[in-house]
């Protein structure tokens, strides 16, 4: 099954900085605002190399940045290899949670043969970005994010006993997470915590750009002739979560809908009248309790937020309609708020088809349930939906069933740092 090695990190030195002023956050979730604010505060941040934008070839600069780094000895390769704890202190609505993970090279697999097992579509504009980025430097930069089952709790205790010492690093960034680095360099830990992974399939949490395009970059390089079966582009860095751990969070993402020509709330709510229980409802700030209480037992629901204060609950009342409609599908997806949302209403009742979707023509995303009610009551948008957040078992069953979930169906909170560690696989 999934194939875990130790490997030497590319990592900043001394030399570079303060290493709080040289990680960044995921490169898709940075603003140019934010981006020039991270290279003010230090020349040598990774978000030069991982979101390059200087130059008339952004991923030559790229290229060669890393160079000029590794020249001036700011980023070095660690001289043994390893296996890499990383963990994350945080508090969320004041609960503190924590998580650690092993960052290791983990061997590329396709989906088809079910040891790495996506669970969210992906677009083919930013599969291109990170490809040509890859090209430019031969190295991964942030790692994919990943979820693994731990019956017995094996291996986390194994984490939990090699981390029990002080970290190697330590920093707590401006949105008070704690992130925390051990590095464990003997054969023996290495070989075992690797070898208890040999059974176990991979669910990717995060990152299905950057896996595919590993795929893709793989296949180019034997293709080309520059590299063989066995060489390091087989395999990509990873971390990996137990799903069982206590410390995993999933935030939703709310869908703000706009520009529907002949938007009409009646007619939405008389097309979902046969499928869903519908409450009207007047208070915004009453939906997120709502939400929560349908969350704890366990029924498909979401808000249909109208403006002027007024909203509607929505709750399925059973997944006849959709054994119809998603002939074939695993009782996961079907029941699924995301897909029910989109298969239910977006599509059949509102006319906003998969391709409207994705190209995000009258339909976006934010986390902030705030931003999607303020949008509506601003005029700047006909209607939106809030959420509850997908439940990390639900990503396994539907990953595990070969399905994926519509677009931003999850967002782990908090992203993983970048900048901590990389994986240098070739020569520019």
């Amino acid at each position: 099954m999934a194939q875990l090695k130790p490997f030497g990190a590319l990592r900043f030195t001394e030399k570079a900085g303060d290493i709080s002023q040289l990680c960044c956050p995921p490169y898709d979730i940075i603003s140019e605002d934010e981006r020039l604010a991270y290279i003010a505060r230090n020349r040598h941040n990774i978000i030069r190399l991982e979101l390059p934008r200087e130059g008339e070839d952004c991923y030559a600069t790229a290229g060669e940045t890393l160079q000029g780094f590794l020249a001036e000895g700011t980023l070095k390769t660690d001289d043994a290899e390893g296996l890499y704890i990383y963990g994350e202190r945080f508090t969320v609505e004041g609960k503190e949670y924590e998580f650690k993970g092993i960052i290791g090279r983990v061997h590329i697999e396709e989906f088809s043969k079910g040891i790495v097992l996506p669970h969210e579509e992906t677009l083919s504009k930013a599969k291109a970005d990170r490809f040509n980025l890859m090209n430019a430097t031969m190295c991964n930069f942030s790692q994919i994010y990943s979820l693994y089952n731990d019956d017995g709790g094996v291996t986390t205790a194994a984490i939990d006993r090699l981390s029990a010492g002080e970290p190697v690093q330590c920093f707590t960034d401006g949105d008070g997470v704690t992130h925390s680095l051990w590095i464990v360099t003997d054969k023996d830990e290495c070989a075992a915590l690797c070898k208890q992974f040999d059974a176990r399939k991979l669910y990717i949490a995060d990152g299905h750009h950057r896996y595919e395009t590993s795929i893709n970059f793989r296949n180019h390089l034997r293709e080309q002739g520059i590299a063989k079966e066995g060489d390091a582009c087989d395999f990509v860095m990873m971390m990996l979560v137990a799903m069982e751990s206590d410390g995993l969070v999933v935030f939703p993402t709310h869908r703000i809908v706009r520009g529907v020509e002949n938007y009409n709330e009646k007619d939405v709510l008389s097309a979902c009248e046969k499928s869903f229980d519908i409450a009207v409802q007047k208070g915004a700030a009453a939906i997120l309790p709502a939400l929560k209480t349908a969350y704890e037992q366990n029924k498909t629901a979401f808000a249909f937020y109208v403006g002027a204060d007024k909203w509607y609950m929505l709750t399925l009342k059973d997944t006849a309609e959709l054994d119809a409609i998603c002939s074939g599908c695993s009782d996961a997806l079907k029941g699924l708020d995301v897909n029910v949302l989109h298969t239910l209403v977006l599509e059949r009742a509102m006319g906003i088809d998969k391709e409207n979707m994705a190209k995000q023509i009258n339909l976006t995303y934010t986390r902030n349930a705030d931003e999607a009610i303020s949008a509506v009551d601003s005029g700047k948008a006909n209607c939106s939906f809030i959420m509850n957040p997908t439940r990390v078992s639900e990503i396994r069953d539907v990953a595990a069933a070969g399905e994926k979930m519509p677009q931003k169906s999850t967002y782990f909170y908090p992203k993983l740092i970048t900048g901590l560690v990389m994986n240098k696989f070739g020569e520019i």
